[in-house]
């Protein structure tokens, strides 16, 4: 399972999104490295469908798809029980990444 944090360089997000991932990760009880790969233009974003930084990737597929929205660089926002913040709650990205792990 290959675990990636795709972000924009000084993503201000990077080690909040990091540190919830990591505690995603230990929670479904997956020990896998995560991998930050830096998107630099917006044809990598549109190569790879990234939809904004942080994103939060399994597999190359991104755990929270948005269809219907073209890809670019972008800060990226989650809903959360709390409103919109720039990394989904604890809660969302422990289910998001069992979905994912479990297809």
């Amino acid at each position: 399972m290959k675990i990636e944090l795709l972000v924009v360089d000084d993503c201000p997000n990077e080690a909040p999104a990091r540190d919830a991932l990591r505690r995603a990760l230990d929670r479904t009880g997956f020990d896998a490295p995560i991998t930050t790969m830096i998107i630099a233009d917006d044809d990598q974003a549109q190569k790879l469908a990234f939809h904004g930084s942080p994103s939060f990737y399994v597999d190359g597929q991104d755990l929270f798809p948005v269809p219907h929205v073209r890809p670019g660089l972008a800060c990226r926002v989650y809903p959360t029980t709390t409103g919109l913040r720039g990394v989904p709650d604890d809660r969302t990205l422990t289910t998001a990444l069992t979905n994912r792990t479990w297809r």
